[in-house]
């Protein structure tokens, strides 16, 4: 399949009948209307199916925040087609020291999430030599009084969509159904795609540097060339696990490094941070399981390298 197939224009998908009310500062009440196909069910199982993690259901059952009709809910009382469910939802969090300066802007976000295109440079979450100046510290900015909790984390350099959910019952399901698409630019001509099946270890002696190595963890990357010029190819990448620098490892250890990738041997002669974008972001609403898409254009450093124009690129 074309990777250009796998998204069509940014639009929403239905599944089920559910619709929310807000509640107080610190809480929300989420109305969920038990389908033809849960009737029956227990409430456990019905939470679960709609994406509650067990902590969520924990939490529900202790604070008594599961009702029907005006009265608590159990857990292990069934539910019938047709009833609604309330779950209230705390969202207060803590949260991170504020900065509005962060080179990032909003794309969508609703009650349960933020959609982020951040720039090359900008790191993802806090850390000791980054107190400030990340995503989570923007979103601290915009979110006075809601925790970060980051769906997934790109390196500093990768530029592109990150994903955050704003309350922990959602985390459990966008974490679940986010699928991402990334774009690199390699050394090297390829011409088919095909996928990468190597296990990555940390190497020894460093913190940073990954390697593949027969004890490793497992690592599937996919991807297809969308274009090949001047020796280079700018790929359409999926990955089927998460390890870090994946993507990155995998392409150098074939011979094909990212170009700017000064870590592992890619040519940086012409720009100045590893070329590698998140341009496409699809994932499940929490509690409306509606679909959602989101494009990044190819970023300008990235396209200048081709000679293209990345905006109208997929």
């Amino acid at each position: 399949m074309r990777p250009s197939a796998f998204y069509a224009e940014c639009h929403h998908v239905h599944r089920g009948q559910q619709s929310e009310e807000a509640g107080a500062d610190e809480v929300r009440s989420v109305r969920l209307v038990v389908n033809a196909d849960e009737n029956g069910i227990t409430a456990l199982v019905f939470l679960r199916k709609r994406g509650f993690s067990q902590r969520a259901v924990a939490d529900l059952k202790k604070s008594g925040g599961l009702t029907r009709g005006g009265e608590i809910l159990r857990t292990i009382d069934r539910v019938y087609a047709g009833e609604e469910i309330f779950a209230a939802i705390a969202e207060d969090g803590e949260p991170l020291e504020a900065d509005f300066s962060v080179n990032a802007r909003v794309v969508a976000e609703n009650e349960d999430y933020a959609v982020f295109d951040k720039a090359a440079g900008v790191p993802v979450h806090p850390s000791l030599h980054h107190r400030t100046g990340t995503l989570g510290n923007y979103f601290a900015a915009l979110y006075p009084d809601r925790a970060f909790r980051p769906v997934y984390r790109l390196d500093n350099n990768t530029s592109g969509l990150c994903l955050a959910a704003k309350n922990a019952a959602a985390a459990l399901t966008l974490a679940k159904t986010a699928e991402k698409r990334y774009y690199a630019a390699v050394s090297g001509e390829i011409t088919r795609g095909g996928e990468i099946n190597l296990p990555i270890a940390r190497a020894e002696n460093s913190i940073i540097l990954r390697e593949v190595r027969s004890d490793g963890a497992q690592a599937v990357t996919l991807y297809e060339p969308i274009l090949v010029k001047n020796g280079r190819t700018l790929l359409e990448i999926t990955l089927r696990t998460g390890r870090t620098h994946q993507i990155r490892v995998h392409f150098a250890h074939i011979g094909f490094p990212l170009l700017g990738d000064e870590l592992y041997g890619g040519d940086c002669g012409e720009i100045s941070r590893h070329a590698l974008h998140c341009g496409k972001l699809r994932f499940t609403e929490p509690f409306s399981w509606k679909t959602a898409e989101f494009k990044s254009p190819l970023p300008a450093d990235i396209a200048a390298l081709f000679g293209i124009d990345g905006k109208d690129l997929y």
